[in-house]
């Protein structure tokens, strides 16, 4: 490596301490030539980093990170506990009827929703970090768990321990950069998919079919081929319930009275409440009517309806997920066919990688909207959500993490801290422990417009029109994401989605814009070309910049200044591209210099020897052209 100077020593680049008029980059850095450190020496500081981070775990600043309870729970008031009180328990009439269902979704019976919607609410009061945070079963987790789990309880229940544990190690290891990769598009995409996927799911259960698939295609072939099977009453009573619920969805933004809140009477506002309670708690309310009439029908005689049937009372027992399928046989034939542990995570397949980063992007998104303008730690929400996943499936939960639905119920009835949680599971166990025969009258039907009513609203219809004026080539990831979500599993179309973003970056990186401009030197008047590369140089923009930069050349005949000012990066082909254009430039006697080089840019092109003129003062440079 040449550099030129013009005078000054050979252990130091000199930087003027004033920029000058004359300078079209940033000269603020400084290149320090210390000794370089050996294997060895690095080697040598691995044992104090290590006591250096042993130490920090156990800072009072780490443990107050790690467990935020203690922030909040010292300050803990009256007014809060009211909050929480009242948030828990509307947030509980919500939970419930949707565990139910969710269940249905993940091909699991009613009784497991249940079972995966308290326990991670007490630990969540512990490790969570935000307030609107309500744990539980989801739309999109059932469905990745019926994906992966194909239905068997066992599986189900592991799947959950496991995405336990890889949501910890991923907040352990800082990876929650890894949403970083998933863009608005993509997600728009996916979750859009999702809901076309699931409210299909339950399309068989509204017209009271049997019906089967994991995939878009798949469920409406099968609905396709059962749809001379469908049930009238079934479908009666599930249309009605969306509209009911559709509707009672609009009361909740009903608001009487005059529009300034300030101006409205007690009579005003207590009737916008109820109007309010009524609306929020439509599910528990639908639940409770049809429970009322399948009861009756059961009771007559009939079988109008297919109804949930019976749920195990009391709580599920406190044991270790099941690491293995026992075999399960009628006598002579076999039901279910012993599996080993390998073979049961070989089942689960990459619904142990998808459904963690799901779950991040699902509790991300809450905390996103309610955050208020405070920072979210993404590592602590995988701890989290992880921890919750553990002992979740130690009550037989399936995996699951937090629900937009359920964290805007929880923040519009007023909750102040995660405390509210603790009435959300003390209000599943009670239904565990009290009601669960009651649950047998619920039709399928109605458990299915549950879940048509909420999803429906998850379809991001109205993305497209402000991505369309902004840029319109967002919507072809988004586009992308979502057809491969729905003509194949799951992970595989996110996967497609965010590849196509990544061949978006990865173009963009290999053409960076390039200005070119016919400037002269002061006073001589020698002309000279200036290049200016807006970004860094990685392997897929070289052999572009470089043929560009021979073109200009080739085209000038004059001195070529390439300004690095925005060069902040380079990689191994980039020197060696580097090195040849130099080369190409010697061979045709014409000059080529290099101003304002990054010093670890330079430390890069230094890898490969190359013998390139360095310039820092603007004035040198122009002496350097000016020569002949």
């Amino acid at each position: 490596m040449a550099y030129d100077n013009h005078g000054m020593n050979d252990s130091m680049l000199n930087i003027p301490s004033e920029p000058r008029g004359a300078y079209t980059g940033s000269n603020q850095f400084i290149l320090n030539e210390d000794e370089r450190k050996t294997t060895r020496d690095h080697l040598r500081a691995v044992a104090p980093w290590c006591r250096q981070r042993a130490r920090n775990i156990f800072r009072k600043k780490t443990l107050y990170k790690r467990l935020p309870i203690l922030s909040w729970l010292p300050k803990y008031s009256g007014a809060d506990a009211v909050g929480d009180l009242v948030a828990g328990i509307t947030v509980g009439l919500t939970v419930i009827p949707q565990a139910l269902a969710y269940a249905g979704i993940a091909g699991l019976p009613a009784a497991y929703g249940l079972y995966g919607s308290f326990m991670g609410c007490f630990v969540y009061i512990i490790l969570g970090s935000h307030k609107d945070v309500p744990l539980g079963p989801t739309a999109i987790a059932s469905l990745l768990t019926l994906q992966a789990s194909a239905g068997v309880w066992q599986r189900a229940v592991l799947l959950g321990f496991l995405t336990g544990i890889i949501e910890i190690l991923m907040g352990i290891l800082g990876l929650g950069f890894l949403l970083d990769f998933v863009s608005g598009p993509v997600n728009c995409g996916f979750t859009s998919a999702v809901a076309l996927i699931i409210l299909s799911s339950q399309v068989k259960d509204v017209l009271g079919i049997a019906a089967s698939g994991n995939t878009f295609v798949q469920m409406w072939t099968s609905i396709i081929e059962h749809i001379q099977d469908t049930r009238l009453w079934d479908t009666v009573l599930g249309i009605v319930c969306i509209i009911v619920l559709l509707l009672m969805r609009m009361i909740a933004n009903v608001k009487i009275g005059p529009v300034n809140n300030e101006d409205k009477t007690t009579m005003h506002k207590a009737v916008n409440k109820i109007l309010w309670l009524i609306g929020t708690s439509r599910n528990a309310i639908l639940v409770v009517i049809t429970g009322g009439i399948g009861a009756a029908v059961h009771y007559s005689g009939h079988a109008y309806f297919k109804l949930i049937g019976e749920i195990p009372p009391g709580l599920p027992a406190f044991q270790a997920p099941p690491f293995s399928i026992p075999a399960v046989t009628n006598g002579t034939e076999i039901l279910q066919e012993e599996e080993s542990f390998t073979e049961m995570v070989s089942n689960l397949g990459s619904g142990l990688i998808v459904i963690p980063l799901i779950a991040l992007l699902e509790n991300m998104a809450i905390c996103k909207a309610f955050a208020d303008g405070k920072t979210i730690d993404a590592s602590q929400e995988l701890i989290a959500i992880g921890t919750a996943n553990v002992f979740n499936s130690f009550v037989q939960g399936y995996p699951g993490n937090g629900a937009l639905s359920r964290g805007a119920v929880n923040h519009a009835s007023g909750a102040r801290t995660p405390m509210g949680s603790l009435y959300t599971g003390i209000l599943v166990i009670l239904a565990l422990l009290f009601f669960t025969p009651y649950f047998y009258y619920i039709p399928r039907a109605a458990l299915a417009a549950i879940i048509i009513a909420a999803v429906i609203f998850m379809v991001e219809v109205r993305v497209i029109k402000p991505m369309w004026r902004s840029k319109k080539t967002d919507l072809l990831p988004g586009i992308a994401a979502f057809i491969a979500c729905l003509a194949l599993p799951l992970e595989f179309g996110i996967l497609v989605g965010i590849g196509i973003n990544v061949i978006f970056i990865l173009y963009h990186s290999a053409r960076p814009k390039i200005s070119v401009e016919l400037c002269a030197t002061t006073g001589v008047n020698s002309k000279y070309l200036m290049i200016t590369p807006d970004r860094c140089l990685i392997f897929p923009s070289t052999e572009y910049v470089r043929n560009l930069v021979n073109k200009q050349g080739l085209k000038s005949q004059t001195p070529v200044v390439i300004d690095c000012s925005h060069i902040y990066g380079a990689d191994y082909t980039a020197a060696t591209v580097v090195e040849t254009l130099v080369s190409d430039f010697e061979s045709r006697n014409q000059k080529i210099l290099f101003y304002n080089l990054k010093p670890s840019v330079l430390h890069v092109f230094e890898g490969v020897d190359n013998k390139i003129l360095v310039y820092y003062d603007f004035d040198a440079l122009e002496r350097m052209i000016n020569e002949k």
